[in-house]
């Protein structure tokens, strides 16, 4: 056999062995909600993730990658589908994204099972932060109750007596408003939920005028705050009553608010005018890119790809090494937009949560500014019913 022969049949073996696979892509799949009222949630989460993986040539951990999308639609039936054709098909190790709680809870367990890596960006629901919780799970957003812990705390100090209480009616509505009262200990006038793809609240925010409360609290994400502030606003409450909320008035909704949004309260584990030198690098290099103020959707994606970068670059790529892989995520080496970051042993965030009002930025934009940082450095309510160590 010439040299030439040698060389062949010896790169012909290499590459069925896998070898020289691990110069091929890494697929890395993203689940999130790409179309309808929602979408601008999933489209953040998409673009943050994006921008550190196009800074870094398209590898994360020096480790070429290639981002698998799929449209999840805000229907879990879809969101199912979409994870069996990345782990079957696809056969990707690692899945990020996931925009709704309802989305997590139909492939959670479908996709720790198959024992692929889930780095969730968004969603947060209780179960998987205790009993469900996995070691493939690593969350580098928040769980469901914590933003609104912060507020309900806020609500209890500003000395608000009676709360009215409105949310969609899935999973993260009911986390969000377990979470205020966990923290609010006034009375609440009422507690209503609503569909989840619904956009006229009329008759809510009669109920709203007539019962006369101290403050409103409310959680609608996406395309649903949009419609809530301005619906507010045109019944005539914003001048009257303090709107409290989590996830309604950010960086997705307040260019299309306007001053409907002004003086709105908001909890949340970060906002654009954090001054760390990975937040003040990242909202640069986002708003050069996109053109607009980044969301802490995007931030808690950029977030996940950072963690990516730090992990795989322990491993060198090497991802079928699951326990070494695991233990790198675990240690969360890099530098967070939040600040300080650690995972519990639920492997959920341990974090501040901080209240943000609309305000107008440097520039003159609606935008989030920090106004008070009701609980520091703590772990979500879920964590001691996770049996991991």
């Amino acid at each position: 056999m010439t040299f030439v022969r040698k060389v062949s049949a010896v790169t012909a073996a290499l590459t069925c062995s896998g070898v020289l696979a691990a110069t091929e892509p890494l697929k890395i799949g993203f689940i999130g909600e790409l179309s309808g009222p929602t979408a601008a949630v999933g489209q953040d989460q998409l673009d943050g993730f994006n921008l550190l993986v196009e800074r870094n040539g398209g590898k994360l951990g020096g480790v070429p990658v290639q981002i698998v999308r799929e449209d999840s639609q805000l229907k879990p039936d879809v969101a199912n589908q979409a994870a069996r054709r990345l782990v079957e098909r696809e056969k990707v190790p690692i899945i990020t994204g996931v925009s709704f709680s309802n989305v997590m809870m139909a492939i959670h367990k479908y996709v720790t099972d198959n024992e692929v890596f889930l780095i969730g960006s968004n969603a947060g629901p209780s179960q998987i932060a205790g009993k469900q919780c996995s070691p493939y799970q690593f969350i580098t957003s928040w769980q469901g109750d914590q933003a609104s812990e912060a507020v309900g705390k806020y609500a209890r100090e500003k000395g608000y007596k009676r709360v009215f209480v409105l949310a969609p009616n899935y999973q993260a509505g009911k986390d969000t408003v377990a979470g205020f009262k966990r923290y609010y200990e006034g009375e609440l006038v009422d507690e209503v939920y609503t569909p989840l793809t619904q956009m006229d609240y009329s008759a809510e925010l009669a109920q709203v005028a007539a019962a006369k409360p101290d403050a409103v609290f409310a959680f609608y994400p996406g395309g649903l705050g949009i419609a809530f502030v301005k619906q507010f606003a045109q019944a005539g409450l914003r001048t009257s009553t303090p709107l409290l909320s989590t996830f309604i008035v950010d960086a997705v909704s307040l260019p299309a608010l306007g001053q409907d949004a002004a003086g709105v309260i908001s909890g949340g584990f970060w906002a654009p005018d954090f001054d760390n030198a990975a937040s003040r690098e990242f909202v640069q290099a986002f708003e050069q890119k996109y053109g607009r103020i980044p969301s802490n959707y995007a931030a808690q994606s950029y977030d996940a790809a950072r963690l990516l970068d730090s992990a795989l670059a322990k491993v060198k790529g090497n991802v079928s090494d699951k326990p070494a892989f695991m233990a790198a995520l675990k240690a969360a080496d890099f530098a967070s937009v939040r600040g300080d970051f650690a995972f519990g042993n639920n492997h959920f965030p341990i974090q501040s949560m901080h209240v943000m009002e609309v305000a107008k930025d440097a520039q003159g934009r609606s935008s989030l500014k920090t106004v008070a940082t009701p609980l520091a450095t703590y772990q979500d309510a879920y964590h001691a019913q996770c049996p991991m160590p």
